[in-house]
């Protein structure tokens, strides 16, 4: 009963967030995603003492699987090969080569800027600064992976609240992402170096939130069966519980190897990718892969999302973090100026006519995910006429040398590694990432400058009416 309630608690906070997102000017124009808004009505109500049929608990365990749902939905959805052949191949190479690159020196070098600054500030507030490493899986991965390697480090290594400490970094690194992204959109509006972006005015919906009756929507996708027999949704939530179940398995299977069973044993995400791509292939095997839609795939993949934001906020217990509500706080600012430095420092050197729109993409998933960057792309490229929402799901290709980085904060965690030879090792592959980003040519010259301006006196005029909204 618990679990029911703690869903209808997240979705009676969506629907609030919605009417607020709709209906307040500020938040409106900041293009604060609903999800967000819900969040942090949930993490107030959560905090409150009247709700006692849930706990933050509930809400960890929650997000737990519905990351693993979550990548076991996205290795379901097939990759559109003609679009990015249409966008240019070399150019997307390129780019998402150089974003997955940049994505691994910030994952690398967050933990100890994380680290550094809770060993400045946290022996006031009685923290230690192990709390500092786990701040990488909260900004550059989001939730799921804050709460999943949070959880590794409290029941293997015995860092209490670890996991809880993550997803309240996570839940930060959502506010500012937005807090810093859409203003930085909209200055880059301001200076031109949006230059793809067609007209200066952000589309209705966009800033509205919902279409009109009259407004062209999106699809949600095609049937693939018929409703007589069984429904499409069921078919698709049937197959991803079946992943989910194998996933669960290969997780206990892991368990018993000797050594590490303990550790790799609650990556239940890595195994949910794992089952996704078996039953892929073994569907495309049988020829019946084409019953799985592409589209409304990725509706369930946005779903889980959603959900995964709104009970991330929801799993922040204010009495456990409480007195470390300060370092927390202060850690996630110092981390996120850094990040954005790191950001706009590489993003404007990448090479190409979209940096800004990749600067910004990138900065959105390093504090936020992936679709937080997608978000603040979309403000500036409301169309995608660029390849940088392609670029920045294609980067997961060049972020699998970041386990490297995984591996040191859990030998400092359970004691294998001292500091100063951990930090060492999480460091040591950022100057094999600056070859490879000047070697592959994804460092460059500035491509663009804060100092730009727009190209026509109209289109200035346009702009400053835009921005001044």
């Amino acid at each position: 009963m618990s679990v029911v309630v703690a869903f209808g608690l997240a979705s009676i906070m969506l629907c609030i967030g919605l009417v607020i997102r709709v209906k307040v000017p500020f938040i409106r124009n900041m293009l604060v995603p609903t999800s967000i808004i819900a969040g942090i009505l949930g993490f107030i109500v959560m905090n409150t003492g009247f709700i006692t049929s849930t706990d933050s608990n509930m809400y960890i365990n929650i997000v737990n699987y519905l990351f693993a749902i979550m990548f076991i939905s996205l290795t379901l959805t097939s990759n559109n090969e003609s679009e990015s052949e249409k966008s240019g191949g070399k150019n997307i190479a390129k780019g998402a080569i150089g974003l997955g690159l940049i994505w691994n020196i910030l994952y690398a070098l967050t933990p100890l800027v994380g680290a550094l600054v809770i060993m400045g500030i946290g022996g006031f507030f009685g923290m230690n600064p192990i709390y500092g490493l786990i701040i990488p899986f909260a900004f550059t991965q989001g939730p799921g992976q804050a709460s999943t390697f949070g959880t590794v480090m409290e029941q293997q290594y015995g860092i209490e609240n670890a996991a809880t400490v993550g997803i309240t970094f996570a839940a930060i690194g959502f506010i500012i992402c937005f807090v810093i992204g859409v203003p930085l959109a909209r200055l880059g509006i301001k200076k031109g170096m949006a230059k793809n972006l067609g007209s200066a005015k952000i589309a209705d919906f966009i800033k509205r939130g919902f279409y009109t009756k009259e407004e062209k929507r999106e699809e949600l996708g095609k049937e693939t069966m018929f409703s007589g027999n069984i429904d499409t949704m069921t078919f698709h939530f049937a197959i991803i519980g079946l992943c989910l179940i194998m996933a669960l398995l290969i997780s206990e299977a892991v368990s018993y190897i000797p050594a590490i069973g303990s550790t790799f044993s609650g990556l239940l995400f890595v195994y949910g990718m794992f089952s996704g791509y078996l039953m892929k292939f073994i569907l495309k095997k049988l020829g019946i892969d084409y019953m799985l839609d592409n589209t409304f795939q990725s509706k369930i993949t946005g779903w889980a999302t959603d959900y995964l934001v709104v009970s991330s906020f929801m799993g922040v217990p204010l009495s456990l973090v409480g007195n470390w509500m300060i370092p927390i706080i202060i850690t996630s600012i110092v981390v996120s100026i850094f990040v954005l430095a790191i950001c706009i420092f590489f993003g404007q050197r990448i090479g190409g006519r979209n940096d800004f729109e990749r600067t910004l993409g990138l900065f959105g998933a390093t504090t936020g995910q992936v679709h937080s960057g997608l978000a603040l792309i979309r403000i500036i490229d409301p169309t995608f006429k660029t390849t940088a929402a392609i670029e920045l799901g294609l980067m997961n290709l060049a972020m699998m040398p970041s386990f490297l980085t995984v591996l040191s904060i859990f030998a400092i965690s359970s004691g294998t590694f001292s500091w100063n030879i951990g930090i060492l090792l999480i460091l040591a592959p950022v100057p094999v990432y600056l070859i490879l980003l000047k070697f592959l040519k994804s460092l460059g010259k500035k491509t663009y400058t804060w100092k730009t301006k727009p190209e026509s006196e109209d289109e200035n005029e346009e702009i400053d009416t835009f921005a001044a909204k």
